[in-house]
């Protein structure tokens, strides 16, 4: 199982990500007992306020792609205790590059920053978790990033992975961290994930999870495996985002983990699925938050998280 220098057992796992796992898992154990009430609050306190979007001058252009950033006041905040600052969960989204059709292609901010902070909040409102506000953005050569034990990266469909952040990546999942990838489709899209965390880990290979799995029950009791498109495949009245490539028969979405030695999940991979969509988008149509951010985002999106804490 790859060489004595990328071996980390359980006891020689990094004391800060075990100790920051430790702390959240007390917070996790009571987060099971909650209830997702999101739509009777919505209109009140979750997702994108009513403020307007600044004007064209304000654009900024992540690659090739014009968009607009929201401010930060349209969206609901909160002080962390004096006492917890050091304790507090922090969403961490990486930065990578892809390439796609158009040169150098910067997918790593699909969904950003209104997804991390909509998550970011109903962690906060809805569990016992103290949650920073903010959250992060981390390369995976940044040494900080064993400061954080969950990292998040979407629109992985093009990801490309440089040898440096292969190594940096495979460290941080043997010493204590976990990785949830999303937004990413089609078989082209899964051969080029497989391929690229071939190379974080080449002695290992990953493990479809049937919906018998834990992760899809251990705070909401999931009845079938969630499938989330974004708003725009969705108004168009379609269930598969197709613009990433044929399904080839295959629209079903699929959950893909790779495990350290221990069988301590290491890292989630979510297959033919936007879950970040349900939460950036919850504020914008009243319909598309009940069908997908209420009933499939947040609540994989909690279960990934207890789980990801808890074990």
């Amino acid at each position: 199982m790859g060489g004595a220098c990328e071996q980390y057992p359980s006891a020689l796992r990094d004391p800060s990500l075990v100790f920051k796992r430790a702390i959240i898992l007390v917070a996790c154990i009571v987060c099971l007992v909650v209830t997702l009430a999101l739509a009777q609050q919505r209109s009140r306190s979750g997702g994108r306020r009513n403020a307007p979007w600044r004007t064209s001058r304000d654009f900024r252009s992540p690659g090739w792609r014009p968009r607009r950033l929201p401010d930060r006041s349209e969206f609901p905040t909160w002080k962390i205790e004096r006492e917890f600052r050091e304790d507090v969960f922090t969403f961490v989204r990486i930065q990578y590059d892809s390439w796609g059709p158009f040169g150098w292609w910067d997918r790593w901010d699909n969904d950003y920053p209104d997804g991390d902070w909509n998550l970011s909040y109903r962690l906060q409102q809805l569990t016992s978790l103290k949650v920073a506000p903010d959250g992060k953005v981390l390369r995976l050569t940044d040494p900080a990033l064993f400061d954080y034990p969950f990292v998040y990266m979407a629109g992985v469909q093009r990801i490309t992975m440089s040898r440096e952040e292969k190594s940096a990546l495979r460290r941080y999942l043997l010493n204590g961290g976990f990785l949830m990838m999303d937004d990413f489709w089609s078989p082209e899209g899964w051969e080029n994930v497989r391929h690229e965390m071939q190379g974080v880990f080449p002695d290992r290979r990953p493990t479809e999870l049937t919906l018998e799995h834990e992760i899809f029950h251990n705070v909401y009791d999931l009845k079938e495996l969630p499938q989330v498109v974004d708003i725009r495949t969705w108004r168009e009245g379609y269930d598969f985002e197709r613009w990433h490539g044929s399904p080839g028969g295959d629209q079903k979405p699929h959950f893909w983990a790779y495990f350290d030695d221990d069988r301590r999940m290491v890292a989630l991979l979510c297959h033919n699925n936007d879950l970040g969509d349900g939460w950036e988008r919850e504020g914008e149509n009243l319909e598309y938050f009940r069908e997908f951010s209420e009933k499939k985002s947040y609540p994989m999106g909690i279960n990934i998280l207890v789980y990801a804490m808890s074990h």
